[in-house]
């Protein structure tokens, strides 16, 4: 017997090796394989990262032919209206976690919060992908604290635990509990039945 037959697959399209690695193993913990597709697919501009996700899904489910799921996350700060949101890895690439930090220098209400939303979609089935979300409130920190993670990690710090930023915490206990992690597990769930 193949290795597909003994256990579900997942065909993750991304090209952030980060993404990759958190979802392998939130996806263990329900004996999930996950394979990982780099598709050159489109991606919508729009304010909404639901909408950005569920286009991304069905174009990776027309191009590849199987069934695939993307993650789109972004940071909303509340001060900010929400920004930078869903254009958060491209602030990110331009500006990053020193950008952020000098536009709240002189904001004292630093409420922010990361929300992920999972898309999968099965062209064999049905353009009409499913959707799986995550959220973690939290604030934006006066400074970068940490070394673990990846992109605004060093500068939010969740409310739910004991004051330190994501980038401070290992993966494994990141994993616990992140925005990503909640709504890659609302789909692990789902996908194993």
């Amino acid at each position: 017997m193949n290795l597909y037959n003994e256990r579900k697959v997942a065909f993750f399209v991304t090209g952030n090796i980060h993404k990759f690695h958190e979802a392998r193993r939130v996806f263990a913990e329900y004996d999930i394989s996950v394979a990982m597709l780099n598709l050159d697919c489109i991606e919508i501009q729009d304010d909404s990262i639901e909408n950005i996700a569920k286009f991304s899904a069905i174009d990776a489910a027309q191009k590849s032919s199987l069934p695939v799921f993307v993650e789109d996350a972004g940071l909303f700060i509340k001060a900010l209206n929400g920004f930078p949101g869903p254009y958060s890895s491209y602030v990110y690439r331009t500006i990053g976690t020193k950008g952020i930090l000098k536009l709240m220098q002189n904001e004292r209400k630093r409420d922010a919060y990361f929300q992920s939303v999972v898309a999968f979609c099965n062209a064999g089935e049905s353009l009409e992908p499913k959707i799986f979300q995550g959220k973690v409130e939290g604030r934006i920190t006066y400074e970068e604290k940490g070394k673990q993670g990846f992109g605004f990690d060093p500068i939010f710090q969740p409310y739910s635990r004991d004051g330190r930023t994501f980038a401070e915490v290992t993966t494994q206990e990141k994993n616990k509990y992140s925005h990503r992690a909640q709504a890659l597990r609302k789909f692990a769930k789902w996908y194993s039945f």
